[in-house]
């Protein structure tokens, strides 16, 4: 009768093999202040620190739970393990498994290879073909590190791999973004927007993640040699929007709507029946253009400027010609000021 005996060596070289980040399950077989001696298989003991035990003080020898392996060997000859990484992978698996097709799903790029973002998700790995990556990387090396959310493609169970794809995601929030914006958007809004490129004519700002523009006119009451004068690429800043172009798919904005114009503030200062001097700056058919001297600017009708029916306005005033006028109306806004020759 063959006799079986228990070989302890055979059995300690089949747990020769640790590696950084394996994970397996154990037992404490001695408790220390510091931590405890955790027995992960044969003659193998680990090193658990007691920061990596939630309630180090009711731990107790003979508990047995699951470990992350952080390295090889510590001072005292030791492997040191990880509970807090294990019950961290714990839940990310749990997480991983309750993924569905079409789920979201949030991560960081941990490598890229063979034309493939790969990653991980406790037991699972993540993959992210190079077509599926964001339209923003130009340079896959930049991906590596990067936190990005994507959308669920394909899941293998069996294998444990889950495909992602980012580049459908940001199609879905743009789709989303640019309905919503069409729906939002009304002249005169006030919206918040990014300049994202600046031309000699004026500029592109982003709003809701649609392109807007703001011509080199519509940025201030003052003449501009170059719209870097008032914005700078990459800030952020109001807009009134002036012009909505749903057809087509265009906005147009404005920055200096959001001001008070020069001629507005200079006809708050009148009041109908003020006497005002003023210059001829213009003649019509049937009047002439005053402009005050405090800067506004109106019409002095021809039948304001005198009783006669036979006469034209230029016989009764001349361009450049200093005229005393009464304010008879003032149209806030339209921004109009009527006057009668005194």
């Amino acid at each position: 009768m063959n006799e079986e005996k228990f070989d302890l060596a055979s059995i300690d070289r089949t747990f020769t093999e640790y590696k950084r980040g394996q994970m397996f399950d154990g037992v404490v077989v001695i408790k220390r202040d510091n931590g405890c001696i955790f027995n992960i298989g044969g003659k193998n003991d680990a090193f658990l620190p007691k920061g990596e035990v939630e309630d180090f003080d009711n731990l107790k020898i003979g508990d047995r739970f699951k470990v992350i392996i952080l390295n090889s060997k510590n001072e005292d000859g030791l492997m040191e393990v990880s509970k807090t990484l294990a019950d961290s992978q714990a839940i990310a698996t749990q997480n991983a498994n309750k993924l569905k097709l079409g789920s979201k799903v949030t991560f960081v790029i941990n490598k890229f290879e063979n034309n493939t973002y790969l990653t991980k998700m406790g037991e699972y790995a993540i993959i992210v073909p190079f077509k599926e990556m964001s339209v923003t990387i130009k340079d896959s090396r930049k991906a590596v590190g990067k936190q990005f959310e994507g959308v669920v493609t394909e899941i293998d169970r069996i294998n444990k791999t889950i495909s992602v794809s980012i580049k459908m995601l940001e199609e879905q929030v743009k789709a989303n973004n640019e309905e919503l914006f069409w729906r939002s958007i009304f002249i005169n809004k006030i919206v918040k927007g990014k300049v994202k490129k600046i031309m000699s004519y004026g500029a592109f700002v982003e709003v809701g993640g649609i392109d807007c523009f703001v011509h080199i006119s519509n940025l201030s009451f003052q003449h501009l040699s170059s719209p870097n004068d008032v914005l700078t690429e990459g800030e952020e800043r109001e807009f009134k929007v002036i012009e909505v172009d749903r057809v087509n798919k265009k906005v147009a904005l404005s920055l200096k709507a959001l001001e008070e114009s020069p001629r507005l503030k200079a006809i708050k200062e009148l009041s109908i029946g003020q006497v005002c001097e003023g210059t001829v700056i213009k003649i019509l058919n049937f009047g002439a253009i005053i402009k005050l001297n405090n800067g506004a600017t109106g019409l002095l009708h021809i039948k304001n400027a005198t009783e006669a029916n036979n006469k034209q306005i230029y016989e009764i005033v001349k361009l450049d010609e200093k005229v005393s006028v009464e304010i008879i109306d003032i149209d806030m806004l339209e921004e109009k000021v009527s006057f009668k020759l005194k």
